[in-house]
């Protein structure tokens, strides 16, 4: 059973599909879940305490957008943690502003660099599209180990 850090991190379709297939999903969702869940979180809507940008520092330089350090304070212990990653370029989700748009090429420069094993795909245009991606993904999760 693998650790398999999923990005987009908010799909929770492919976080279904990792842990139908024996699989620990680590997104971003999850990890919101518990920030949300947990007493002390003043500002909801952000989701995050002051703390969280200073913790992101360990991934970005303090010259970056608070924004991305924030981000970062989320998803960089998913990467450090990760066995495996599923990568989605071009996925709807992706897009947003600028801090996004650096938090992106970050994290997947940080995937990179792990040198876990890792599953990169195009978002499905069409349904035939989505028919061959859910069939990559699931040959990657079998080729884990750990199975269902």
């Amino acid at each position: 059973m693998a650790k398999v850090f999923i990005y987009p991190a908010t799909s929770l379709i492919l976080s279904d599909l990792v842990a139908r297939y024996g699989h620990t999903p680590l997104s971003s969702a999850i990890a919101i879940r518990e920030r949300v869940q947990t007493a002390g979180i003043e500002s909801a809507p952000l989701q995050i305490t002051p703390e969280e940008p200073k913790k992101g520092l360990k991934w970005a330089a303090v010259e970056v957008p608070s924004g991305v350090r924030g981000r970062m304070s989320l998803y960089g212990p998913m990467i450090e943690e990760c066995e495996a990653a599923i990568v989605i370029n071009d996925a709807d989700l992706a897009f947003g502003c600028m801090g996004c748009a650096r938090t992106n090429e970050l994290i997947k420069f940080l995937v990179r660099e792990k040198g876990v094993p890792r599953l990169d795909l195009d978002y499905p245009k069409s349904e035939e599209e989505g028919v061959q991606f859910v069939a990559a993904i699931k040959r990657f999760l079998d080729g884990l180990g750990g199975g269902r």
